[in-house]
């Protein structure tokens, strides 16, 4: 298969991070940049030398897949269009707003053969990949994801926003099933929940605590594992990960050797290659539903 035409579909932040990078992927080729803010459309495409439009529809004949990083209330509508176009689909997370229309879209993609994907940046974290072969016996998981305020993703509660991170994370590393659930939140700055804790208990015992903030000073990024034996602990933003024994003897604590990479730049060669293959590796459609289904779990929890 030939270089695999990408389009990009808002540019905002997170927009411009896929066009910097797919602007230089040997496998892909930018075709073009879409955004109903029209200036930063031509601003992004001339920066990269492409076709800019404001209206996505009309560089669908150009594309062979698509970029979503647009506010989380259009994921749906135009993943739904990218798909019925025969487009595979690359969205951030959360996929959706609703669990109901994560399961359309879903559905959509598994009926059309297409590749459907979430943008959950860290699973492709080299510090999470170190660990993914490791974990055998979890039995306790603490999670911190701090950040400062930012204008950026107000439109959904920070368990979306933030939290959705460690949900999927969580369960792509326990592979068990949730026994119960309580958490809580507030608001701070905003109209939606800008702080939230939760405890989730799988079925295996394993208890795990997540806290996540957007009104922190500074960026916190945190997560231990407990096993029997040994404790991991990452640091998502050096991609760091060490490893200490529970028998009391600090000399033995090890640091893993990490090949350090961009998150996003792993994201985008694998949803590549998952359309060369044909086939739907990490982060896909199914797994992004199970994340968004228990991140409205715990905030049920909070509004209960």
């Amino acid at each position: 298969m030939d270089k695999v035409r990408v389009g990009i579909i808002g540019v905002g932040y997170l927009g411009v991070q896929h066009a910097r990078i797919l602007s230089y992927l040997e496998e892909a080729e930018l075709k073009g940049v879409a955004d109903i803010d029209f200036k930063k459309a031509v601003n992004i495409g001339n920066r990269h030398g492409v076709q800019y439009f404001h209206n996505y529809k009309d560089m669908l004949d150009e594309i062979d897949a698509a970029i979503v990083a647009t506010p989380t209330s259009d994921h749906f509508s135009i993943g739904m269009k990218l798909l019925s176009a025969g487009k595979s689909v690359l969205v951030e997370k959360p996929i959706t707003e609703t669990v109901e229309q994560a399961e359309q879209l879903v559905s959509k993609s598994k009926k059309s053969g297409l590749v459907l994907q979430a943008g959950h940046l860290e699973r492709f974290n080299p510090a999470v990949e170190a660990l993914e072969n490791l974990i055998k016996e979890p039995r306790f998981i603490e999670v911190q994801r701090l950040g400062s305020f930012s204008a950026r993703s107000l439109d959904i509660d920070v368990v979306l926003d933030l939290m959705i991170h460690d949900l999927d994370i969580i369960l792509a590393l326990i592979k068990d099933e949730v026994k119960s659930i309580r958490s809580s939140g507030i608001h701070v700055l905003s109209e939606k929940i800008d702080i939230a804790n939760a405890r989730l208990e799988f079925k295996s015992g394993c208890v795990a605590t997540l806290t996540a903030s957007r009104v922190h000073q500074g960026k916190v990024r945190k997560l231990r594992i407990f096993e029997p034996t040994s404790c991991y602990t990452i640091d998502y933003i050096d991609q760091d990960v060490k490893v200490f024994p529970l028998n009391g003897r600090q000399t033995d604590i090890k640091s893993l050797k990490i090949q350090k990479e961009e998150p996003l730049k792993k994201e985008l060669k694998n949803f590549i290659r998952c359309i060369r293959d044909g086939k739907t590796r990490k982060v896909s459609g199914e797994e992004a539903l199970r994340a968004l289904k228990l991140a409205y779990s715990v905030l049920h929890e909070i509004e209960a």
